[in-house]
């Protein structure tokens, strides 16, 4: 079968241009001037692009799609913003669900609260326990009845890898950090085997109406009280269900060290032979985040003190790190504060660049350790959603942060000019997963102009306008450089590529930049069959 994609423009790295591509069985065959390939191919089906722009198919390489899919099926707040709009969702939602033993879901932002926090009080209407998961899954809002259920009181200590959140009288609040949301989160109903099926469905067919036909998985295994997803993609895969092309990141365990890396070769060995899905990543999560100051600084965080949490111990990441890079496994690191992004760097020092080891979020690097990304071969993997002035970032960020600090944040032109290559995604549920939006503030620095917090007075201020990248590399970083991560052929617009393609309904490159979050997805190919067309 032949399709002729004609009538707009194409998108390569080194330039966009007047083409036409031709489809053939699924592969990209020719790219050229549109009446020398409606020649070689009489009879063929015609795609008008109708002046839009014909891209490769997005990669995220840092998302979370199944759990996104259970949450999207629960009370979903990641919608809506502030508190009397969360309680009359989840009122609703426990109306319309009486025989649910949990309230569950998530999607709450910490900036629609004072200091970032919810209290267990302003759920306790409820006829039940409740266990509502922050939009950045760093923490969770909990009512009196889940506390109780868990047996947590003023007695309980904190976990090693997180925090009960304390009044002034040393009762729990409410608000679970890092690693005491399991305290909770384990006793909520599992999600079934047709629950996680049909969860992943619904997240693939939502990725693919935004042009995403692959990505990495960034968490796979049991985290936060969620359900190992291995089985499930491994079932969709062999099935022919999952279409993308998708990576699995698995889940170092740190309470654990060397001694699980058997059980990472097995679970690698379950998905070997499979078309759509490979489990050769290993993701690290080696601090938490900046807004609970979880996230590792190499000084204390302003106004309250502490340096954040290192999970994983950096005497012994180095050698965890050797091992998997030994084994041939590519590592994901989560890094937010500059600590734990130079503690990843120095456990990486040594590896084989040809892993493709990458590090996610980058919040804040210290200058000195901005060059060490390309002289060790370390992808910079960028969520640039979040470099903007939102409300999260100036009132439970930037006060914390201080200078010099506050401006090393999100350093994307430093990285560039030093040569780094990228990689990007969103770490969607936590924030949109629309590469679109997330160009648009790569390029503008600024919110895209719907965002829920785009009233929020300096939403279009730029934040640090000189780490603004261009919107060809910032594409590149979503097509090339994420498909590159995984090791797919996808990912550019050349004879001989699967056509995993994405179809524009403008050409964002003609647009003034700040209207760049306006393009939207017109149809979605993989292996040039639609898989999504915009009703």
């Amino acid at each position: 079968m032949n399709i002729l994609f004609r009538g707009g423009r194409v998108f390569a790295p080194e330039g966009v241009r007047a083409a036409a591509v031709l489809v053939s069985d699924g592969v990209i065959s020719a790219v050229g001037p549109e009446e020398e390939l409606a020649l070689r191919a009489p009879g063929h089906e015609s795609v008008d692009l109708d002046g839009g722009l014909l891209v490769p198919g997005f990669t995220d390489a840092h998302l979370h799609p199944i759990q996104a899919g259970l949450e999207r099926a629960k009370c979903d707040l990641s919608e809506i913003f502030g508190l009397d709009a969360y309680i009359a969702k989840i009122s609703d939602y426990a109306t319309k669900n009486p025989s649910k033993e949990w309230i569950d879901g998530g999607g709450w932002d910490m900036s629609a609260f004072p200091g970032g926090l919810p209290h267990r009080d302003q759920l306790d209407f409820l006829d039940r326990p409740a266990y509502l998961i922050q939009r950045d899954h760093h923490a969770a809002w909990v009512n009196t009845r889940a506390l109780e259920r868990a047996g947590i009181t003023r007695d309980t200590p904190d976990p090693v890898d997180g925090r009960i959140e304390r009044d002034g009288a040393g009762d729990p609040t409410g608000v679970l950090h890092e690693g005491a949301m399991d305290l909770v989160g384990l006793l909520t109903p599992r999600p079934t085997t047709q629950d996680l099926e049909d969860a992943l469905a619904d997240a693939q067919a939502y990725l693919f109406s935004l042009g995403i036909t692959g990505w990495q998985d960034a968490i796979v295994g049991s985290y936060a009280g969620s359900q190992d997803q291995l089985p499930t993609y491994v079932a969709a895969a062999r099935s022919g269900r999952l279409r993308a092309r998708v990576v699995g990141a698995l889940w170092w365990d740190r309470t654990r060290g060397l001694d699980q890396i058997d059980d990472l070769l097995e679970r690698r060995s379950r998905a070997e032979g499979l078309d759509r899905f490979r489990a050769t990543s290993v993701k690290i999560m080696q601090d938490g985040i900046t807004e609970n100051f979880t996230a590792a600084t190499l000084e204390p965080y302003c106004l309250c003190g502490g340096t954040g949490l290192s999970y994983v111990d950096p005497a012994k990441l180095k050698e965890y790190v050797a091992e998997l890079d030994r084994h041939g496994f590519q590592v994901h690191f989560h890094a937010i504060g500059e600590r734990a992004v130079r503690e990843a760097l120095d456990s990486l020092e040594g590896t084989d660049p040809a892993n493709r080891h990458h590090m996610a979020h980058l919040q804040i690097i210290e200058p000195s350790d901005v060059p060490r990304f390309a002289r060790l071969g370390v992808t910079a993997n960028l969520q640039p959603l979040w470099a903007t002035h939102h409300a999260q970032m100036d009132e439970l960020t930037l006060p914390y942060l201080g200078e010099p600090r506050s401006s090393w944040q999100y350093p994307f032109a430093d990285l560039l000019a030093n040569g780094t290559r990228f990689c990007a995604g969103s770490d969607w549920p936590v924030s949109s997963a629309d590469p679109l939006k997330g160009m648009h503030v790569a390029v503008n620095r600024t919110e895209p102009g719907d965002s829920v917090h785009a009233g929020y007075p300096t939403a279009q201020t730029p934040f640090l306008p000189g780490q603004r990248i261009d919107l060809t590399t910032a594409m590149t970083a979503y097509t090339a450089g994420s498909a590159w991560i995984n090791r797919s052929t996808a990912g550019a617009i050349e004879p001989g590529r699967p056509a995993d393609l994405a179809v524009l309904d403008r050409d964002p490159f003609e647009l003034p930049a700040g209207d760049i979050w306006t393009t939207r997805v017109r149809m979605t190919f993989v292996d040039g069959a639609p898989v999504y067309e915009h009703p």
